[in-house]
């Protein structure tokens, strides 16, 4: 009876519940909780599918959605955009000498570009970045683009250890406003970073993203290219297992997405 109670209970919320929340109307998929009980894991996801036909916004765990929380490695896309428009880095093909401290990661032992840095989130990269903007420029671009609290001070990196903060809806936002070359950045250089974010393609479809871990949140943001429009995603979860935890970012985007025909279901093996 107390499964038949639950199933009833999701669907009703999936049918009927529709929020205004200072978001647009968004339906709220508490049948999505399935998902990240299947995987153990406390987090949200925001979806919003602008393809013709099938558009709506969509979230599991809608008070977390609105939490500004730190960004990781997320922040590597306008962190980029920063470097790019301010000089410090030149363009995709620009080597970014390694500094020769080994770090855990074997691809981060290495000179980096653009793309590489942004493929193995390398994160000594960006701290180059940091150090080459400096707190104040760092404050203004944030500032100038509205991301999330705008706050760069604290350790670095800042947008790990330090005070730097984002919801999952403000993720959302900017990824859309990126998509459409919508920032104050030249389309050149928006269209550059948004090649470099490239996940996987198939004949209908493009996956753009990014993933970030900050110790105890990890996060995969990104959005899916269709022939009928766009959908775009930002998923957090808490990692309390750590690196054993961050599977289930991609896992459980993925399964919600394959869900939506958003994204082809992987052949089973």
């Amino acid at each position: 009876m107390t499964a038949i109670y639950r199933q009833l209970t999701a669907t009703l919320f999936f049918v009927f519940a529709c929020v205004v929340s200072g978001q647009d109307d968004v339906t709220v998929r508490q049948d999505w909780e399935a998902v990240f009980a299947k995987f153990d894991a406390v987090g949200t996801i925001v979806v919003v599918d602008e393809r013709k036909g099938a558009a709506g916004s969509y979230v599991f765990n809608l008070e977390r959605a609105k939490t500004q929380l730190s960004p990781a490695s997320t922040f590597k896309i306008p962190h980029a955009l920063f470097a790019l428009d301010a000089g410090v880095l030149r363009d995709e093909f620009q080597v970014i000498p390694w500094d020769g401290v080994k770090r855990g990661y074997e691809a981060w032992n290495r000179d980096q570009t653009l793309r590489s840095s942004m493929r193995h989130s390398v994160v000594w990269v960006y701290q180059t970045f940091e150090k080459a903007l400096g707190e104040e420029r760092e404050r203004e671009y944030l500032k100038k683009i509205a991301y999330g609290n705008a706050d760069p001070t604290g350790e670095s990196p800042f947008w790990v250890e330090g005070n730097l903060a984002i919801s999952a809806y403000e993720q959302i936002d900017f990824l859309q406003r990126l998509y459409r070359n919508k920032l104050p950045f030249s389309v050149a250089n928006q269209r550059l970073v948004k090649d470099v974010m490239l996940l996987g393609a198939g004949s209908d479809w493009i996956l753009r993203g990014k993933t970030g871990w900050s110790g105890t949140v990890g996060w995969w943001v990104g959005w899916v290219e269709r022939p009928e429009g766009s959908v775009f995603f930002a998923l957090n979860i808490d990692t309390p297992n750590r690196v054993d935890d961050l599977f289930k970012r991609e896992a459980i985007a993925r399964q919600i997405l394959e869900s939506l025909d958003a994204l082809p279901k992987k052949p089973e093996e």
